[in-house]
């Protein structure tokens, strides 16, 4: 049985009315609007982010590459609701954000300095929904279902330094999933874990997206693991920051590590934004070619 099969839940189109009675058009389920950040001083200004605008419709998975220092981090912490932003909005489901909205779960990079030490793997994936105030039969349901849905049903007793990187950073996976949201977003996730774990992890999350439906922003300086994991791949100018393409992402909807990557498709989608990313670290900021239709 595959691990996710003990998790089944309904996606967000079907929970929520996307609709608008205007248009007869869905409404995004992310919807980022002419976004700014400037970072101001009493001696100087530094804008992070400039006229940033993209939009991802429910259950889709979106990757985001760019160069170092780009703001993408910034972005990510703008449309999580804990940065405000200098103008522009971010959307979800219709509703400006404001602050951390309910409907939104983040898995930080850092997953050593996210979990708590003093709490078991349990007590971290349970601790959200208490704050929630879900009930405890039912935080006890989607905490078991949670951990099984990332292979660490039998460690639930353990405190995450017991646990590999790894480990741990499906634990905070797990905390995520649990809460049920409806947008996960995930800035540089597998970064910190060797190679075969990430691979691992990439997988996971594939697994986990198409069970549950979730819509996923997934933040990542890996080009193959963008071009892996998404449906799209948007890829952001240097600051201060602007969406230099938005590509999408036309390989088979079933993927895994051998077959997808040795695919020729594979080669040409990654060898065009590698030459795109290449192009924003000088500056260039200049209209794609139409190498990859």
């Amino acid at each position: 049985m595959s691990i996710v099969q003990t998790l089944t839940r309904r996606t967000p189109a079907q929970d929520i009315d996307m609709s608008t009675e205007n248009t007869g058009q869905a409404t995004p389920m992310l919807d980022v609007r002419g976004l700014r950040k400037v970072y101001a001083t009493a001696k100087r200004s530094v804008a992070a982010v400039h006229d940033l605008t993209f939009s991802i419709d429910a259950g889709e998975l979106v990757c985001l590459v760019g160069p170092s220092g780009c703001g993408k981090t910034t972005l990510l912490r703008c449309i999580a609701g804990l940065l405000e932003t200098t103008s522009g909005e971010v959307v979800l489901e219709g509703r400006r954000v404001s602050g951390p909205p309910e409907g939104m779960a983040v898995v930080f990079q850092e997953y050593g300095r996210s979990l708590f030490p003093w709490l078991t793997v349990w007590q971290n994936v349970e601790l959200p929904l208490k704050e929630k105030g879900v009930p405890r039969a039912e935080r006890k349901r989607l905490a078991t279902e949670a951990l099984a849905a990332v292979g660490l049903a039998d460690f639930h007793t353990a405190h995450p330094w017991q646990l590999s990187g790894g480990m741990q950073q499906r634990v905070a996976i797990a905390r995520a999933v649990a809460y049920e949201p409806h947008v996960l977003l995930m800035d540089e996730p597998f970064a910190a874990v060797d190679a075969q774990t990430r691979g691992e992890l990439e997988d996971l999350l594939r697994a986990l997206w198409e069970r549950l439906g979730v819509t996923v922003l997934f933040v990542t300086h890996d080009i193959d693991e963008a071009v892996y994991l998404g449906q799209r791949v948007v890829i952001l100018s240097n600051a201060p920051t602007e969406v230099l393409e938005d590509v999408a992402i036309d390989l088979p909807a079933e993927r895994d590590q051998l077959t997808t990557r040795g695919l020729p498709r594979f080669a040409e989608l990654r060898a065009h934004v590698y030459e795109r990313v290449q192009q924003a670290k000088r500056g260039d900021r200049s209209a794609a070619s139409t190498a990859t239709t």
